[in-house]
């Protein structure tokens, strides 16, 4: 059943086209009664200069317009091939060629007005005029009928119009109105199936996305629809595609996102659980070192809480940032003091190359103190007694960016693990437990925090390569942008 806005569409192409049709035909009917009006007008007065000698001629051997009624009834009556014989009586011109007798009779089927020098009408064929006198710039379209060097007429040639008479005007114009109606109807009915089936193309792909979106209100995210051309139907095919995807990846998302924070809850939790009922059982005596172990879970789950609330309102956009001029070099160097007493207890250098005169940026500095603080401490974690840590402060190339890199000395990631090491709860090492490892929503949180500053985040891995050749350490590198204030 055609859809609605289909009808609509169809119904509203089809009154512009009765609009054009109705303007076509009354607009085509006036402009060729106005031309043929001017044709027949010229016409008859073709035919009156080339009938006024013949006129002249009578006037001439009779000396007067009397009988030339009566001399061009005979004209018409008389047969054409015997005109000019000298058979029609002294009132017919007994010399008048075939070629005046064949003009003659055209003209004679037309209506004739023959007004003498004084601007009397002395002959009418329709009788209508006749003893009228004519204005003389009526007089000024007819033909001057000359003998010698005088005027004694002029001639005026005027269509027939008698009543119940289907004049050659009448009969042009009605061959032209059906011509014209004729081509107006097959126009606009090819007109009305092309515009149909360029509706039908217009709404079919709607119809499409109608039923893909009430699919995906339903819940099913996969609905894709076709796109079949390049224009804006296509375009908006195109981003409906594109925010489907994006709605699938989003549940798909929240979905393991859910799972993640239950799996990561579920250890402390279990361990809370566990050491109390082994409390209450008598099993475990409460003291002071079994409090201590609940309240590390408690610590545990606080972090883990806090950092789940960070990276939501990072990813949604509505983490606030407290930009403000800040020395980047002083910023690197408190974070690093933070991890000197842990660095030099598990016997790791670090180490910090950075220029001089860096110019403060505009950044919140609570929020990048927590990215180097993050990478830091994922850094260490991972690099083993002995190894070395090398923060290095980069300007760009186009002195539109600053770069700061944070390598370490430990055994490298994976190649397959390094695209995922910024997604939350992702660990390159899955032997790890949460305590050594971390939440794994660490890099998630430096991903965030550096892209709302409107910078990148890159990993790389093996960046050395030991005596034996196998390659190990690992490059963690966050650009900024300088935004100088």
């Amino acid at each position: 059943m055609p859809s609605r806005l289909y009808l609509k569409l169809v119904a509203a192409f089809l009154g512009v086209l009765l609009l054009v049709a109705v303007l076509t035909v009354v607009l085509t009917r006036r402009a060729t009664r106005l031309a043929f009006g001017t044709y027949t007008e010229r016409s008859a007065q073709a035919w009156a200069q080339r009938l006024a000698p013949v006129l002249a001629d009578y006037y001439q051997r009779t000396g007067s317009w009397a009988g030339v009624d009566i001399f061009l009834h005979m004209a018409e009556m008389w047969p054409r091939g015997h005109m000019g014989q000298g058979m029609m009586g002294n009132n017919l011109p007994g010399h008048m060629t075939q070629f005046q007798s064949a003009l003659l009779g055209r003209v004679l089927a037309q209506r004739l007005v023959l007004v003498d020098a004084d601007g009397q009408v002395i002959l009418d064929t329709q009788g209508v005029w006749e003893g009228q006198t004519v204005p003389a710039d009526a007089l000024a379209v007819g033909a001057p009928i000359r003998v010698g060097n005088a005027q004694v007429g002029t001639l005026l040639v005027l269509p027939a119009g008698e009543a119940g008479v289907i004049t050659l005007e009448s009969q042009f114009l009605s061959a032209v109105n059906r011509a014209v109606l004729g081509a107006v109807v097959i126009a606009s009915a090819a007109a009305l199936l092309l515009v149909a089936l360029v509706v039908y193309r217009v709404i079919s792909p709607l119809r499409r996305l109608q039923r893909a979106a009430q699919a995906i209100a339903k819940g099913d995210l996969s609905q894709r629809v076709p796109i079949l051309t390049h224009d804006e139907l296509g375009e908006v095919s195109l981003a409906f595609n594109e925010m489907a995807a994006s709605l699938e990846r989003a549940e798909k998302a929240r979905r393991q996102m859910v799972a993640d924070v239950a799996h990561e809850l579920r250890t402390p939790l279990a361990v809370l659980q566990a050491n109390l009922e082994a409390m209450q059982d008598g099993v475990l005596p409460m003291d002071l070192e079994q409090v201590q172990v609940l309240y590390d879970q408690v610590q545990l789950l606080n972090r883990l809480v806090a950092d789940l609330r960070l990276l939501s309102l990072a990813e949604s956009g509505h983490l606030a940032l407290e930009k403000q001029p800040t020395a980047l070099i002083p910023l690197i160097q408190k974070v690093i003091g933070q991890f000197e007493a842990a660095a030099a207890q598990k016997g790791v250098t670090l180490e910090i190359s950075a220029p001089e005169n860096l110019p403060p940026l505009l950044l919140d500095p609570q929020r990048i103190q927590q990215v180097l603080v993050n990478l830091l401490d994922n850094a260490l974690r991972y690099t083993p007694a002995g190894g070395r840590i090398r923060i290095e402060v980069v300007p760009g190339a186009d002195e539109r960016t600053v770069s700061i890199s944070i390598a370490d000395s430990g055994p490298g990631i994976p190649r397959e693990d390094l695209p995922h090491v910024f997604e939350r709860f992702y660990r390159a090492d899955k032997s790890r437990a949460r305590a050594s490892g971390g939440s794994g929503l660490g890099l998630a949180i430096v991903k965030q925090l550096v892209h709302l500053h409107g910078g990148e985040v890159s990993a790389e891995s093996p960046i050395y390569t030991d005596a034996q050749g196998r390659g190990y350490g690992t490059r963690l590198q966050f650009t900024l942008p300088r935004q100088t204030p």
